[in-house]
Formats: structure tokens, C-alpha cells, sequence
């Protein structure tokens, strides 16, 4: 029986998907039954990894529908966490799956922090398990030829997936077996199949394979393994020699007379789209797309923004109201008609002071308010230094290593978190700002606001008497002016209760947002969220303005009948300055509820910032604890790599240049430490006869093999250098070249890495990089439910504090 052509599985390192994961879901979904079950998920899909990919699996269809789980889960689970570089980093680490006696040769192995990686790698594995399974199917049969094609199909298909959407997955150089010119061949020969039986054709084929690897055994058995390879030809000559011997006696034709293969598929790739397999079940099926979550975050910045420009409407014109009556001294100067006591409006300014705390509470706040911020700044200021520090570490090892040094720079990683963090600088200059014109306008006020705290007989002593005009009570204007003011005061309290209104408003508008992604695979977020935004908050829009242009109309017929008022009082010093008095009360009453209010929101702001600059700082940490997991495992490599490298070729020297050897030290004497002699700059041609009569270096150590690293003779590496260092020749042609690094002037260039012959200058030795110190991480922040954006900038119109 033939046998079939199969591809080795891709082998990966183990990867703890648990801690990134849970960390994620705990400080993005509030404590719940919803984040309990998103943390089971996360522990289903890191046994789920282990299942198919941390041990052996056999060739059987339960193995392949394991891998099929996984995979189909990846491509569940990829857009609803944001897996990248500079968010949620999990770097995968897979081998080359020809890594060991392959012609395919290429990088043995490759660790990115992409999800797309890991989905490219595990359909890898997918296809090599379908051709395994195909080739031990039982072929003398025509359900065996079936199941097999089926298989071969599902391979050939996973394969030209791999081939068109490997280089957008990677945004890197890939590995040699999922490079696209290689998966592309292999999706081509899952699909070859006897069907024109052309045995003499195939045992010419076969015969010229055999001798193309020869070839390649002959000359670069240092480097390549292709005994698997011979073997398997040897197989499939043998068994095509005996079935055309005895069944076909087709004609073996000269290799020159053979057609070039041709690309005509006789059979049809399985198209590759998840779901793959038939038991599949979505762990996350109630957690949104980042895609959806990112546009929820949008929809609520600009609910905010609508809100708080309704809500900052209604207050300023509240607060201009306020501001002309106290100008007018109204109402008290219609209470204060006998001259001589304290108004009812005034002594009920004054207990709304004492009970909200009076001067103590307002002068705590303004305590609290810098440890508040240099807190929030300390965050800030320690998280930016984290990925200082590790750019700074960055930026020296590609110094150091070059094009060795063959990652992302933590530079062009960095600068979305780095935007993030001047905009967090920006809120808390702003800030500063905000506290600083709170604390002006409390030093403007805060002598009266003492004097409203003051008892009842010691503010109506401060209060100067004036004339008493009780020949005003009862007429008609002191009647318009007093509807009137009832009136403004009836707005005042419809706008607290439309505020209350405007910001209960809710809709959920992730189902929309999903219905689009299913529907277009794009969220228009501007325009949908604007129309549902139209549709909320397009009635309250209309009562805010209606609630204006009513008291306009009502502050100006106040200031007409005030007019007429005035002018039907007696006028004469004490009543001014009993008025002006007045005034500065009922506005210093005005003034110290606003502050307290920009103060309690000031309060507010910082303690939700540090909520937020807290999971700034763990995105910070989480990023440089995973650059740093990178950055030794590259160093590692890299030391390999240069362990790998081929020592320095011998080289001859010419009879007239060779040294006698030192006589031997007398005893008790001590050793010269000069060293061998140095090779000469100048390079002479080795003329034939005196290379013969020159004494030879010591013999060239064989070529890098992982298997004879690991096992080499002592003897192969000499104690110590022959006193008469020859120098150079021009080096023999040894098998593929290396990459050379440019020596000193005059010498030859020479391969960087493990020499066991002491070239001092071309030596590199691997020193483990030392991170600096760094304080230990964050704690996850505070459980509750997420904040929906970042504080914004508000309008002109609103209080000082930025909103959330």
C-alpha cells in the first residue's frame, strides 16, 4: 500500500491565559453573576489551550476536533478582548514545525504578542493533524479513499487560508512553515491524488527526487538533514516499482521527456469558516465585541456631554437669576419694609449656611483638594516612568545588537499610552485651574458668608437700620414684584426636578451597535449615536429653552416694576447702606452654595480620576511586565543563536612569519602573559609548498548541531591557543554563508558568536540583562462598574470640575 504524504505538528509553549485574562475581566465588568461567569470562561479556555496543545494527540478525529474547538473559540474570543502589543499583551511562542532535518530550514522559532498568531499557528496544526489522520486511512477501500479526501481537503483548505491571511495576522516575518509560499505548496500537495495512474511517469519522478537529495546529502550534510526525506522516497519508489512490474509495465521515461507539474486540482479545498466544529459552544457568548464596548465608551462620553450641557444651561441661567435679584436686593427688599429687623429671606439664607457646615466645611474641602491631586499625580507621574524606564532598556539593547534586536520599539509601542497619559496631564492642569478660581471667589465672599453663620442678634446687629416705609406694604407694586419673584422661584424648582429627569434618562445601546456589526461588520458609532441622542434628550432640549425665554421675559418685567419700587421709597444713606448690606448676604448665600457644589464635584473628580489613572497604571505595568517577559526570552535567544554560529576557519601562514616556540619556563619562573601573537594586518598569498611544510592548526570543530552541542568531547575545544598563532588566509567556501560583522582595519571580517579558539575582539559572550529597580505593581482598582470615558473638558457654561 502507498503511503501518503503528512506534516508534522507546530509545537508551542505553555502560555497562562487565566491571570491576563480574569485581570481584564474584573477591572472592565462590575462584580456580579456576569463577571463570575466570564472568569469560568477564561478557566474553560486556558484548559481548552492545555487540552490541544500541551500534550501529544493522537491521529483520530477526536485529537483534530479539540484543536477544531480551540481554534473556533479563538476566533470567538479575539474581538472581545483587546489583544495587542500596548493593551492586553499574551505573547505565543511557537517552533518551527521543520525545524529538525528539513530543506525548508528558516527561524526555529518565533514568540509575538498576536492573537492572529496564535489563530494562524493552531489551524496549522489543524491541517497537519488532517493530513496525519489521511495518510493512515485504509486506502483498499472506498470508504478509506473517501474519509481520507475528506481529510486532505479540510488540510488543503486550512492551508490557502493560512497562505492569504498570514502576513495581516503576523504584521511580521513568519516563521518558514507558515510563510505563505510555503503553506501554499503544502495546500497544493494535500490536494494531488493517483487518479491518472501513470506509474512510469511517477517512478522517473521519484527516481530524480532520489538523486536531487542525494546532491544535497553530498554537499550540505552539515547543515541539512534528509534522511526522513530519502527514506520516504525510498518508500514510495519501492512500492510504485512493484505495482508497475507486476500490474501496470508502463514505460519509465528519460526525465527530460517529463511535463512540468502542472497546479490542476483534481479535487476542491474545504473552505475554512468558523465555527469548524460541531460541538462548539461560544464561552463568552454574553460579552460584547471590543468593537461594541468601544463604541458603548464613544455613546456614553457623548451622553455625558449632552447632559451636562442641558444640565450647565439650566444652572447658569439659575445662577444669573440669582445674580440680578441679589443685584436688586429682592426679595428682601420687600420683606425689610419696617427698616429695622432681619428679612425672612435673609434669616433663612442664613440657616441653610449653618446647616450645610458654614465656613468649617468649606475650608476642609479646600484642605482635601491638594492631597487629592498630588495623589492622582504620583500615579500618573510613576506610570509614565515605568515605560520610561523600559524604552530606555529598549533603546541601549538595539544599540547594543542592531538588526538582531528584532522587535516592536517600545518608542512606537508606547504612543498610544503616552497620549493617554498627556491627556490625563491635561485634565489635572485643568483642574488646578478649577480649584484655583474656586478658592478666588471663596476669598471674595468669605466674610460674609462668616457673618451669615453668626447668631441671630449678632448678624442683625452687623445689618445698619434705616427709615421705616410701611406706607409701601400693601400697594400694588410691592403686589407685581412679589408674583413676579414667585414665579422665578416656580422655574427654579421645575428645572431641579427636569434635571433629576435629564440625568435618570437610560437605553441600552449595545443591542444596536451589535445589530449594525452583524449586519454592515462596521459600527457607524457618530451616526447612530447622534440620532439616539436626538431622540432622548430632543424634548428636554426644547423645555431648557422654553424655560429661558420665560425668565427673560420675567427678569425683565422684575427690573421694570424694581424701578418704580425704588423710586416710591425714601431714599437716603442709611437705606443704601442697609441695602448694599443686604445685597452682599443674599449674593455671599448665592456664592456658598456654588462653591460647596464645585467643591463636592472637585472632591468627586479626583477620587474618580484616581480610579481611572490606577487602571492607566496596571496597563502600564501589564505592558512592561510582558515587553520584559519578551526581552529576556529574545536575550535567550539570542544567545543561542550566537552559540549556533560556525566557529573561525583555520588559517596558514606563511614559513617566513612562523615564530619558534618558547623555551620551556625554569621553575619557580613566572609565565609571560603577553598572549599568542596577534595576527599581521597584512594578508600574503599561502604558496602551495610552504603551506606543506608549515606546522597546522588544530582541526576545525564541527558545524553547529544541537545534538552535538549538547554531547561534545572535552578534547574538542583545545585548553589553550598554539604559541605560534599563524595568520589569516582567505577562508574555504564551507556550506551556506553567515551574516560577517565588520572587524578592525586590515583583518578579515569574522562571524560574531561562540569561537572556542579565543579571537578576543570577535568574541560576544551572553550577559544576562539586569532590569532596574522598579517598585512592585498596582492591586487591580476598586470593584464597581467601569467608568464609561475618561473626565471631559467642560462647556463654558458649567461648573469648573471637568465631568465624567
Amino acid at each position: 500500500m502507498a503511503t501518503f504524504i503528512s506534516v508534522p505538528l507546530k509545537k508551542s509553549s505553555e502560555v497562562d491565559l487565566v491571570k491576563p485574562l480574569s485581570k481584564f475581566v474584573t477591572s472592565t465588568y462590575p462584580a456580579g453573576d456576569e463577571q463570575g461567569e466570564y472568569l469560568r470562561a477564561v478557566e474553560e479556555l486556558n484548559k481548552l489551550r492545555k487540552n490541544a496543545l500541551g500534550r501529544p494527540l493522537d491521529k483520530h478525529e477526536s485529537s483534530l476536533e479539540i484543536l477544531l474547538r480551540y481554534y473556533d473559540q479563538l476566533c470567538s474570543v479575539e474581538p472581545k478582548f483587546p489583544f495587542s502589543e500596548n493593551q492586553l499583551c499574551l505573547t505565543f511562542t511557537w517552533k518551527d514545525a521543520f525545524d529538525k532535518g528539513s530543506l525548508f530550514g528558516g527561524s526555529v522559532k518565533l514568540a509575538l504578542a498576536s492573537m492572529g498568531y496564535e489563530k494562524t499557528c493552531v489551524l496549522f496544526n489543524v491541517a497537519a493533524l488532517a493530513s496525519q489522520i489521511a495518510s493512515e486511512q485504509n486506502l483498499d477501500n472506498d470508504e478509506g479513499l473517501k474519509s481520507s479526501a475528506k481529510y486532505y481537503q479540510l488540510a488543503s483548505g486550512a492551508f490557502g487560508h493560512i497562505k492569504d491571511t498570514v502576513l495581516s495576522a503576523l504584521n511580521r516575518e513568519p516563521t518558514m512553515d507558515i510563510s505563505p509560499e510555503t503553506v501554499g505548496t503544502l495546500s497544493l500537495i494535500m490536494l494531488a491524488a493517483k487518479q491518472k495512474k501513470k506509474f512510469g511517469e511517477e517512478i522517473a519522478r521519484l527516481q530524480h527526487a532520489l538523486e536531487l537529495v542525494k546532491t544535497v546529502a553530498s554537499r550540505y550534510d552539515e547543515y541539512v538533514s534528509v534522511k526522513d526525506l530519502t527514506d520516504k522516497i525510498n518508500r514510495s519508489l519501492t512500492a510504485a516499482k512493484k505495482d508497475n512490474d507486476f500490474i501496470y509495465h508502463d514505460r519509465v521515461p528519460e526525465v527530460k521527456d517529463l511535463e512540468p507539474i502542472g497546479k490542476a486540482a483534481l479535487v476542491k479545498p474545504t473552505a475554512i469558516s468558523p465555527p469548524l466544529s460541531q460541538k462548539f459552544t461560544d464561552l463568552f457568548e454574553k460579552m460584547v465585541p471590543m468593537a461594541v464596548q468601544q463604541s458603548m465608551s464613544i455613546y456614553n462620553q457623548r451622553k455625558s456631554e449632552t447632559v451636562n450641557r442641558l444640565v450647565g444651561t439650566m444652572r447658569e441661567a439659575t445662577n444669573l437669576c440669582n445674580g440680578v435679584l441679589a443685584s436688586l436686593n429682592l426679595p428682601a427688599a420687600l420683606e425689610d419694609l419696617s427698616g429695622d429687623s432681619i428679612p425672612q429671606s435673609i434669616a433663612e439664607k442664613a440657616r441653610n449656611v449653618v446647616q450645610q457646615g458654614g465656613l468649617q466645611s468649606i475650608e476642609q474641602l479646600i484642605k482635601d483638594l491638594p492631597e487629592l491631586l498630588t495623589r492622582n499625580r504620583e500615579i500618573l507621574d510613576e506610570s509614565l516612568k515605568m515605560l520610561n524606564d523600559e524604552e530606555t532598556t529598549d533603546s541601549e539593547l538595539r544599540t547594543k545588537f542592531n538588526q538582531r534586536w528584532n522587535r516592536t520599539p517600545s518608542g512606537d509601542l508606547y504612543k498610544p499610552l503616552r497620549a493617554e497619559g498627556a491627556n490625563f496631564r491635561n485634565i489635572l492642569d485643568k483642574a488646578v485651574q478649577a480649584d484655583q478660581v474656586v478658592r478666588d471667589r471663596y476669598s471674595t465672599h468669605c466674610d460674609m458668608i462668616a457673618l451669615l453663620c453668626k447668631p441671630e442678634n449678632e448678624l442683625n446687629a452687623a445689618i445698619p437700620s434705616a427709615n421705616p416705609t410701611k406706607t409701601l406694604q400693601g400697594s400694588e407694586v410691592v403686589n407685581v414684584l412679589r408674583s413676579l419673584l414667585a414665579q422665578l422661584d416656580e422655574i427654579k424648582k421645575e428645572r431641579e426636578t427636569l434635571e433629576g429627569e435629564i440625568k435618570a434618562v437610560t437605553f441600552d445601546m449595545s443591542i444596536t451597535f451589535l445589530t449594525a456589526l452583524a449586519q454592515d461588520g462596521a459600527i457607524n458609532e457618530e451616526q447612530l449615536s447622534l440620532v439616539q441622542l436626538d431622540q432622548l434628550y430632543g424634548s428636554y432640549n426644547q423645555k431648557v429653552q422654553a424655560s429661558l425665554r420665560t425668565q427673560e421675559e420675567l427678569l425683565g418685567k422684575v427690573q421694570t416694576s424694581h424701578q418704580e419700587f425704588s423710586s416710591l421709597k425714601q431714599s437716603n444713606a442709611d437705606t443704601n447702606q442697609r441695602e448694599e448690606v443686604l445685597k452682599k448676604l443674599a449674593s455671599a448665600h448665592d456664592s456658598y452654595v456654588e462653591i460647596s457644589n464645585n467643591l463636592r464635584e472637585g472632591t468627586k473628580f479626583y477620587n474618580d480620576l484616581t480610579e481611572i489613572l490606577l487602571k492607566f497604571q496596571n496597563k502600564c505595568s501589564d505592558i512592561v511586565f510582558a515587553r520584559k517577559t519578551e526581552r529576556d526570552e529574545l536575550l535567550k535567544d539570542l544567545q543561542q543563536s550566537i552559540a549556533r554560529e560556525p566557529s573561525a576557519p583555520a588559517f596558514n601562514v606563511p614559513a617566513y612569519q612562523s615564530a619558534p616556540a618558547a623555551p620551556a619556563a625554569p621553575a619557580g619562573s613566572v609565565a609571560s602573559a603577553a598572549g599568542p601573537t596577534p595576527a599581521p594586518r597584512t594578508v600574503f598569498p599561502v604558496q602551495p609548498q610552504q603551506a606543506q611544510s608549515k606546522p597546522q592548526p588544530p582541526a576545525r570543530p564541527p558545524p553547529p548541531n544541537p545534538q552535538a552541542a549538547s554531547t561534545a568531547p572535552a578534547s574538542s575545544q583545545p585548553a589553550a591557543t598554539p604559541a605560534n598563532n599563524p595568520p589569516p588566509m582567505a577562508p574555504q567556501a564551507q556550506g551556506p554563508p553567515y551574516p560577517t560583522y565588520q572587524g578592525y582595519p586590515g583583518y578579515f571580517q569574522m562571524p560574531m558568536g561562540y569561537n572556542p579558539y579565543a579571537y578576543g575582539q570577535y568574541n560576544m559572550p551572553y550577559m544576562p540583562y539586569q532590569s532596574p529597580g522598579q517598585g512592585g505593581y498596582p492591586a487591580a482598582p476598586p470593584g464597581g462598574q467601569p467608568y464609561p470615558g475618561y473626565p471631559q473638558q467642560p462647556p463654558q457654561q458649567q461648573p469648573y470640575y471637568p465631568q465624567q
